[in-house]
């Protein structure tokens, strides 16, 4: 049985540890990930929910990091902060 976990997404925020923290406080394991990993790997090991933990860089920037879309089209709820 694989139990339920929360794929927090990194793009280089201040507050991903404290997130990451602030879920397993709720007793649900969370990992933190890198903010490019694929759609097929998070497909893959099937986390009950992303979270998007926000970043210093603005989304309008050129060359801001980005992850990838077809994460949207999994059927896990998505969170971004």
């Amino acid at each position: 049985m694989q139990h339920k976990w929360i794929a927090i997404l990194d793009f280089g925020s201040q507050y991903t540890q404290l997130i990451a923290r602030r879920v397993r406080e709720q007793h649900v394991y969370s990992e933190i990930i890198r903010f490019d990993t694929s759609a097929d790997t998070l497909r893959e090991r099937r986390p009950a929910g992303i979270v998007l933990s926000g970043g210093p860089n603005s989304v309008f920037e050129e060359g801001a990091p980005l992850c990838d879309p077809a994460i949207f089209d999994l059927g896990i709820p998505v969170l971004g902060i």
